[in-house]
């Protein structure tokens, strides 16, 4: 790319915003699932626009294994090669099909998670069981990698001549779509979004039947990535003159406290006749207000054409969507013909001006910014993969909270649930395709992340690529071909955004010759000190960073027991939270940096192996229970006071010993006592922490915090007794009785004075009554293989968790935990109500009864 057309690229100042299709999680959101501080906009006061339908389409479906080599276990399919010889055949799909046995659930589903843990360590690299954290899925357990979906639903006669698509958001893999006995469509990436029209396939005003044959033997990663129709599915209905998807955009040019907007669509005819359409745009801000109206001439659109429109609009007295200040509008985009409206649909979009400068860094809106960001993958302890909605705000919140203010989706196209939260809580974000490649499979991925996501406000960045070795090195004459393509693609479909990669190398060569911002995996300051000085007119910033490790609640490494302490683990790329932003946070060219990672994540355990089946990076473990670390990045990423004292103080058997004490604040200086006596001040450094060595002694360490003299805030921690009775505390104490909400409990072990035991270990059992499920369980031990969704599970240095779902019936949920078993001491058990209240519920395909 010439330097001057990259230069005005990353210093443009478009605005972008987020593309939130009529109906989906951002449209029909209500206040509860949303966290207090987080502003709404209108989406829930706009009412849906006729004639266009997106039903959700996850309840009432049923599942079960088929397998991958023997057909007469995969209901016969592939007995013959004629399975594929007529259409219409495909008898598992047709309404006298018995799926009496079959398992009925509710998506989205991971089947993996259910799965039982496997010591498979054959093979190489990421071939064994090993990176994806020991769950038997592969060529290798044909039993367990295959699964069946079926679900039978009504369409009405009035839906004859509307376009009917079945929409995936993902499913992980290989996954083929029957419907009334005809095979409709296959894909084969885990990550990317796929629809098929079933229009012609239908029995309108009659029982239909849809079939989906899921096959996760091949993955598209080296990490955890789960099994299933693990996302939403929906059935979308539209006249035959309908929006393209996707295609309608929002880019904005800021001008002081006003902005033009350069409004984008295009317009399908799919009708037996010719027709004359104009598009009309209605901008509204966030309190629902009509701010500014557009409208683009009628013109004829032949049958099985489509017609581009445009349009421009001025916004005044413009809310900028900024981290502290998320404001959205909303733009309604209609299609008339004939004098009706024929289309219509919902885009969010937020106005900003995000610029990379190769000497100031970034800046948003204007204002100089840091990227404080951590990369994550998708899954949590409990659901693996399949997620609810209202877990991907729990999950940001906590970053959130933090100070961390971007999050990278490692390493692929995310659900839009992620990118809605980030939107909404004010989050920006690295958006990552998976395949790296230039091929018509890999440039149809970016194509569709792209146009999916490119009227997100969240969005700063665009990713084509993960350390892709060869094509930085001994491809690099392919690489940089590669690169160039994607990076020309991504800027064809978007040219408001930089473009850039995750790069593990000097970025001298290969895939990087093509990108407009340069990142840098790691090797720390080795590589990018000397080439900002080589090159100094390319922006640069951290795309990977750190690789810190740690267990929670562990203060001591022994490979016996496979825990790493939470002082200073990290593993040899790597380096601690206090060494990377020590340079990343200090360089005024640095844009800042993503540390890996935010949670730990199934897969990839390091730097053990079996028995260990979850990664040890995350600043927060699987549940998204702070480790130590997280009150580092608390005291250097945001401006409040901030005193954190570790470790615990239950050594018994250790009294005499020398322990090493740490505190992270971001106050002048710090002094701790022992059991009432000073130990002595420390002047904190800037970015650094402060620690004392202490004899043990049972009792209590204090922290105190000074600024300015005085002491501001105090944190102890005391010896506990043995662990006597369970706690129980939700996040929200009441949810929505959607069949979707859901709450996250945490369980604690106390004392019998009710303090936090740090190191106990009991076994709780759960029981839930009431109009709701329990879903999934965990504790953040990387290394234990209990069930995630049996109803029970043992604390982990006094923690647990709980996730509970709500059915479609307002009423109350009892969740009780007691002690599971007879051994160990008794415990005091604890219980919790949760109330769901009745709720307008987000429109859905009906289940049909008795099916």
């Amino acid at each position: 790319m010439p330097e001057m057309t990259r230069r005005n690229l990353l210093t443009s100042g478009l605005a972008v915003s987020a593309a939130s299709l009529l109906g989906r999680s951002a449209f029909a959101r209500t206040a509860a699932l949303l966290p207090d501080d987080v502003p709404q906009d209108s989406a829930a006061a706009v009412p849906a626009v006729a004639p266009r339908e997106q039903l959700l389409f996850d309840f009432g479906w049923k599942f079960t294994f088929g397998n991958g080599i023997d057909p007469t276990k995969d209901l016969g399919f592939g007995f013959g090669q004629a399975d594929f010889s007529k259409t219409g055949d495909f008898k598992f799909a047709k309404a006298d099909f018995d799926d009496s046995k079959w398992r009925p659930l509710n998506l989205p589903h991971d089947w993996a998670v259910e799965l039982p843990f496997v010591h498979d360590d054959a093979g190489e690299g990421d071939s064994s069981l090993k990176p994806h954290g020991y769950k038997p899925l592969g060529r290798r357990y044909p039993e367990t990698s295959v699964g069946w979906y079926r679900r039978e639903f009504e369409v009405p006669q009035s839906d004859l001549g509307r376009r009917v698509w079945v929409e995936f958001d993902g499913g992980f893999r290989d996954v083929l779509v029957f419907v009334n006995g005809c095979f409709i469509g296959r894909n084969n990436n885990g990550y990317a979004p796929f629809r098929f029209d079933l229009s012609d396939f239908l029995n309108y005003g009659a029982k239909n039947h849809i079939v989906v044959r899921v096959d996760a033997s091949f993955g598209d990663g080296w990490f955890y990535e789960g099994a299933g129709i693990y996302r939403h599915v929906w059935l979308t209905k539209t006249d035959p003159v309908h929006l393209g998807k996707w295609e309608s955009v929002v880019r904005a040019t800021v001008n002081g406290s006003s902005a033009t907007l350069a409004l984008a669509t295009v317009v399908q005819n799919e009708g037996k006749e010719p027709a004359n359409a104009k598009v009309i745009w209605k901008i509204l801000d966030a309190h629902g207000a009509t701010v500014a109206t557009a409208e683009a001439p009628g013109h004829p659109i032949p049958v099985d054409g489509s017609a581009a429109y445009s349009a421009t609009a001025k916004l005044l007295n413009l809310a900028l969507w900024s981290v502290e200040e998320p404001n959205l509008y909303a733009a309604i985009v209609a299609v008339e013909a004939d004098g009706k409206v024929r289309d219509a649909e919902r885009v969010t979009f937020g106005v900003r001006a995000a610029v990379f400068d190769p000497v100031k860094g970034f800046s948003l809106n204007g204002k100089p910014l840091k990227i404080q960001g951590t990369c994550n993958h998708q899954d949590h302890a409990g659901v693996g993969a399949a997620l609810p909605d209202r877990l991907q705000w729990f999950r940001l919140a906590l970053l959130r909270e933090m100070g961390c203010n971007a999050v990278r989706t490692s390493h692929n196209m995310p659900t839009p649930e992620w990118v809605d939260a980030c939107d909404r809580m004010g989050m920006m974000m690295m958006c990552e395709t998976r395949q790296m490649s230039s091929n018509a499979e890999g440039l149809q991925q970016l194509e569709l992340m792209v146009k999916r996501y490119r009227n997100s406000p969240s969005i700063i960045i665009w990713s084509i690529g993960n350390e892709e070795w060869l094509l930085q090195d001994k491809m690099a004459e392919q690489g940089a071909k590669i690169g160039a393509s994607m990076v020309q693609r991504c800027h064809e479909l978007d040219p408001t955004r930089v473009v850039s990669a995750a790069v593990n190398g000097d970025n001298e060569k290969g895939l990087s010759t093509a990108l407009d911002i340069v990142g840098f995996n790691y090797n720390t300051p080795k590589f990018p000190e000397p080439f900002h000085k080589k090159y100094p007119k390319r922006p640069i910033f951290g795309s990977e960073t750190s690789s810190a490790i740690c267990t929670r609640g562990e203060y001591a490494t022994d490979p016996l027991r496979n825990t790493v302490n939470s002082y200073d683990g990290v593993v040899p790329w790597g380096e601690t939270p206090e060494k990377w932003w020590s340079f990343y946070g200090t360089r005024e060219w640095e844009a800042g940096g993503f540390a890996w990672t935010g949670f730990d994540y199934r897969g990839e355990p390091t730097p053990y192996g079996w028995p260990s089946i979850n990664s040890q990076f995350g600043i927060v473990d699987m549940c998204g229970f702070p480790k130590d670390y997280f009150y580092y990045y608390t005291a250097w990423w945001r401006k409040d006071p901030s005193l954190h004292l570790f470790p615990h103080w239950n050594w018994h058997g250790r009294e005499g010993d020398e322990i090493p004490v740490w505190v992270y604040s971001n106050l002048d200086e710090v002094e701790l006592f022992v059991n009432g006596k000073s130990l002595g001040s420390r002047k904190v450094p800037h970015l650094g922490h402060v620690e004392w060595k202490v004899r043990y002694e049972p009792g209590a360490i204090e922290a105190r915090g000074s600024k300015d003299g005085k002491v501001v805030l105090t944190e102890k921690r005391e010896t506990t007794g043995e662990t006597a009775a369970i706690r129980l505390t939700a996040d929200r104490t009441e949810i929505n009785a959607d069949g979707e909400d859901i709450a996250v409990l945490k369980v604690e072990g106390l004392d019998s004075e009710g303090r936090l035991v740090p190191i106990a270990g009991n076994k709780i059992a759960f029981k839930v009554a009431g109009p709701g499920a329990l879903i999934g369980v965990g504790n953040g031990d990387p290394n234990c293989q209990e069930s995630d969704k049996e109803p029970k599970r043992s604390l982990f240095n006094g923690l647990a968790q709980v996730i509970v779902q709500s059915t479609r019936q307002p009423g109350t949920i009892q969740i009780e935990a007691s002690k599971d078993g007879w051994d160990g001491p008794e415990l005091k058990p604890a219980s919790i109500a949760i109330t769901t209240k009745q709720v307008e519920l987000r429109p859905s395909v009906p289940v049909v009864r008795g099916s």
